[in-house]
């Protein structure tokens, strides 16, 4: 009999304690507002939390790329702007120098208008991008990464944009103010060729430039689209129902009173109450 009675004596203390950590379960969750405060209160759900916190620890890694990205991509359209406005002018220039009234003095004032705009394509092919770095990369275009399987270069190289080598865009400017200079009809004709297809090359480019930031855009949209769906599902996972939980715990403590009443009033009995 008295075993009985001190098996069920420890069997409610038991229960008591397992409801005390029950209300100290939902006091966390209310006070935190997470739901899952371990694995084990939801093994599958904090499973795929974790699954969305990593896609959301890589889509910030992407979206601070592409932030990087575009900003270069908008330096290097603005200097190919800057620079189309330039090639404008050394057309118009080669124009000019090619008609058969142009006098030495002209061709002269000409030549010197030429070989300043040379020195400015140089700085453009030379500027530096807000990193302190050459805006346009010598060599191959610098790829950068914007997902798993997404890597490509938001700016073309140097040498997609103003050539290479002893032909690059600015010495085609200074040999064309070389030939305007010189009066050779002939070289002129050759340098208005070269002109012409550097201004195509650039205008490619410019077009390449769009072409890779519009895609940058649509990748960005996606990305926050993606953000604003997984952040979405976590709260739905982890984050705490408060009227559920305000209403769960209610009930818990309410019984918790109760369990603990009832066990003091028993316990007041003697043990003779108890072995009679």
């Amino acid at each position: 009999m008295i075993n009985s009675t001190g098996n069920r004596l420890t069997m409610e203390i038991a229960r008591q304690a397992r409801l005390a950590d029950a209300i100290a379960d939902s006091q966390t969750s209310i006070a935190t507002g997470k739901s899952i405060q371990s694995a084990s209160d939801d093994p599958v759900a904090a499973a795929r939390v974790s699954q969305i916190h990593r896609a959301e620890a890589n889509a910030n890694v992407w979206n601070a790329n592409l932030d990087l990205a575009l900003s270069l991509s908008a330096q290097a359209d603005s200097a190919l702007s800057d620079l189309s406005n330039h090639m404008a002018r050394v057309q118009e220039l080669m124009v000019a120098a090619a008609s058969g009234q142009t006098s030495p003095a002209d061709r002269a004032t000409y030549a010197l208008e030429l070989n300043g705009l040379a020195a400015q394509v140089d700085s453009y092919m030379s500027a530096q991008s807000s990193l302190g770095e050459p805006l346009f990369s010598s060599g191959d275009a610098r790829e950068m990464r914007f997902g798993q399987d997404v890597v490509f270069a938001p700016v073309p190289s140097r040498e997609d944009v103003f050539g290479a080598g002893a032909m690059s865009l600015g010495q085609i400017i200074r040999d064309a103010a070389s030939a305007v200079n010189a009066g050779d009809i002939a070289a002129v004709a050759i340098a208005q060729d070269n002109i012409g297809a550097a201004i195509n090359r650039t205008a490619d480019a410019a077009a390449d430039i769009g072409v890779r930031g519009a895609r940058m855009d649509r990748m960005q949209q996606a990305i926050d689209n993606r953000s604003i769906d997984l952040a979405a599902e976590r709260s739905s996972l982890e984050d705490t129902d408060l009227a559920e939980a305000i209403a769960r715990l209610n009930g818990q403590t309410i019984t918790l009173e109760a369990a603990q009443a009832t066990f003091a009033r028993i316990n007041r009995q003697t043990l003779f109450d108890i072995l009679r």
